[in-house]
């Protein structure tokens, strides 16, 4: 693992505690599209005593940041969520910094497109119920009363923030992490007050599956990305970077074909069980009153009906019952899907020369089926120190957004 290196960081107050941890990997270090990925691996017990300068241990749950660097550049970044023995082996399980929300309850109160209902002027000034104002000289009619109409709406980008800012406001969770300032242009709740979106410390809302439910239901791409401050700084920077709504872009520039930088492919697959043409979508509400949405797909080649049911409580909106809806059919394609690929460091494409999110051409033959030729999303790599990175793929029409 030449030019590689393990180094450990105070997860609150990012004193560097070791800059060659000898950490051995168990799993290559994975990144995830709009999730925090993760990296396992394995040090001797006697380095797991070891005590930084305040006197704690330097491999600490919930307490020690690792990251890996590769040639001067941060390739992985997480927290160390979890520890073991395992005979002589101590095991460190880390996930980066955005699992850190998970977990974390909501402690306060925000709403978007709260149904404003405006004060009649006129309440109680018809007693006898007969149409016009009590006492006043002439007849007047009693008007109809206000409408009720949506209050302010925060862009989706905003909420998002806000469940960062509150988990990283409180004593003791200011992990580092910087959220990316721009706008999506859509805004949560309804404009006519019907559907508020609405987070209430009483409900006691997961910070984290907030977050998730907002990445999903809307949807957007976001990434969790690490990199030092500048050439000759200590300071790592952490940022969420967020999409607008999707992150990377078409890359022709980049081949991907067997014989030349294609190591393994994973087995290509269909759906199965799992294919789906048709989502019924089952929202807020009990009985009767119960949201509901059905979203479809053109049933082509002769394919028979097949359905997926979807429950999710926090759903109340038809346009928030079909985007699910249009999400889990996304999902559940006919179509053949080449769900990994493992490739070398090659002149067609540089290692560190993607995004996630980027469209990817790959080009392989599969037995029984021929020469594929599709193009497909990167939703994840793992970089592994004999010189192979293994994409993670999802084909690129699968997505709608």
């Amino acid at each position: 693992m030449q030019g590689w290196r393990f180094i450990a960081q105070r997860a609150l107050g990012d004193e560097v505690l070791d800059w060659e941890v000898p950490f051995a990997l168990s799993s290559n270090p994975k990144r995830d599209l709009s999730g925090p990925g993760a990296m396992t691996g394995t040090i001797t017990p006697e380095y797991a005593r070891m005590m930084g300068s305040d006197g704690t241990p330097i491999l600490q749950e919930w307490g020690t940041k690792m990251y890996l660097e590769i040639e001067g550049d941060i390739r992985w970044g997480g927290i160390i969520t979890k520890t073991s023995f395992d005979g002589p082996q101590f095991t460190v399980a880390c996930e980066g910094f955005s699992s850190y929300p998970h977990g974390i309850p909501y402690e306060s109160y925000i709403i978007s497109g709260k149904k404003i209902t405006p004060k009649d002027p006129y309440a109680g000034k018809d007693k006898n119920h007969d149409g016009w104002v009590d006492g006043q000289k002439g007849k007047k009619k009693v008007p109809p009363p206000p409408k009720p109409y949506g209050g302010p709406r925060i862009d989706v980008f905003d909420g998002f923030r806000h469940v960062w800012a509150h988990v990283q406001g409180k004593p003791g969770g200011n992990i580092g992490i910087k959220v990316d300032a721009h706008d999506l242009g859509e805004l949560l709740g309804t404009s006519n007050g019907e559907d508020p979106w609405e987070l209430a410390w009483w409900d006691n809302p997961d910070c984290g599956q907030v977050l998730d439910t907002l990445t999903t239901q809307t949807p957007f791409d976001w990434l969790e990305t690490h990199e030092w401050a500048n050439a000759t700084s200590n300071t790592i920077n952490h940022r969420i970077r967020l999409g607008k709504p999707r992150l990377g872009r078409k890359r022709p520039d980049l081949r991907f074909m067997d014989g030349e930088n294609i190591a393994a492919i994973a087995k290509p697959e269909g759906m199965g069980d799992d294919y789906a043409n048709e989502a019924i979508v089952l929202g807020k509400g009990e009985g009767k009153k119960m949201k509901r949405a059905q979203v479809y797909r053109p049933r082509t080649g002769g394919r028979l009906r097949r359905v997926v049911t979807v429950t999710d409580k926090t759903l109340a909106s038809d346009k928030s019952l079909r985007s699910r809806g249009d999400k889990e059919l996304a999902g559940r394609t006919a179509n053949l899907q080449i769900p990994a690929i493992q490739i070398w460091d090659h002149p067609n494409a540089r290692f560190g020369s993607w995004s996630l999110g980027d469209d990817i051409r790959v080009q392989v033959h599969v037995p029984w089926v021929g020469d594929i030729d599709v193009w497909h999303r990167i939703i994840g790599d793992e970089i592994s120190a004999d010189g192979r990175c293994t994409l993670t793929l999802k084909r690129s029409d699968s997505f709608h957004y």
